[in-house]
């Protein structure tokens, strides 16, 4: 199995990037291989420039994005790791999704652009098995209270992967662990993100269906 995390902090020795490596222990132990692209470390530009502009309307692919198709393309598992800021992901994360989630690779209305706002989506990705981590300063009271963690997985779970395709996505936030004074909770984080990453490499892993979740929810229907 090959799993390819996108991640995202400007420190490779910090909270978050321990979340990474207690999740990806279990694939680790198991042999299987990981392809980390460090978006801090190799200096990606999330800026939506000129060429992205004119490639979404059938322009050529810009310089570097079809490596970052090709490395999603060899991807068995895809997994996003960050810390929660204002409520969703950093903006170089969603820069790179700006980026690398083109029409005509993710996803396409009809023949193409021209038929854009006229004929029905076509979801292009296939449904690699997916999961987002967010590490949070704030209390999971916090998030229940208004809502943050439904908003996230409508805009990012159905609004971003369950559009181009990828219905298999599972969210997780780690909460509450800002501080040396959280040191019981960030413990308790890195536990839950290899329990997290053991099942999610498990081969007995149910799919999921994000949309159908999200739609459930919604309509007050259980699970």
């Amino acid at each position: 199995m090959h799993l390819l995390t996108v991640f995202s902090h400007p420190f490779r020795d910090r909270y978050p990037a321990a979340v990474m490596d207690a999740f990806h222990k279990p694939f680790e132990q198991s042999g299987h291989t990981i392809d980390v692209l460090d978006l801090h470390r190799e200096g990606f530009d999330p800026r939506f420039t000129e060429a992205d502009h004119a490639h979404f309307w059938g322009g050529p692919v810009p310089l570097g994005i079809t490596e970052m198709h090709r490395r999603v393309e060899a991807a068995d598992r895809l997994a996003f790791i960050f810390p929660v800021y204002w409520w969703s992901m950093p903006a170089l994360m969603k820069g790179w999704i700006d980026r690398v989630f083109t029409g005509g690779w993710a996803y396409q209305y009809g023949q193409g652009v021209q038929d854009r706002g006229k004929e029905p989506l076509d979801e292009l990705l296939p449904s690699i098995p997916t999961a987002l981590i967010g590490v949070g300063g704030s209390t999971k009271g916090v998030y229940d209270k208004y809502g943050y963690d439904e908003a996230m997985r409508t805009q990012l779970d159905v609004g971003i992967f369950a559009y181009c395709g990828i219905s298999d996505v599972e969210s997780h936030r780690v909460y509450d662990v800002e501080g040396d004074h959280n040191g019981a909770n960030r413990d308790a984080g890195l536990r839950q993100a290899r329990a997290i990453g053991a099942a999610f490499a498990s081969p007995d892993r149910i799919p999921r269906d994000a949309k159908e979740e999200h739609l459930n929810r919604r309509h007050g229907s259980v699970m």
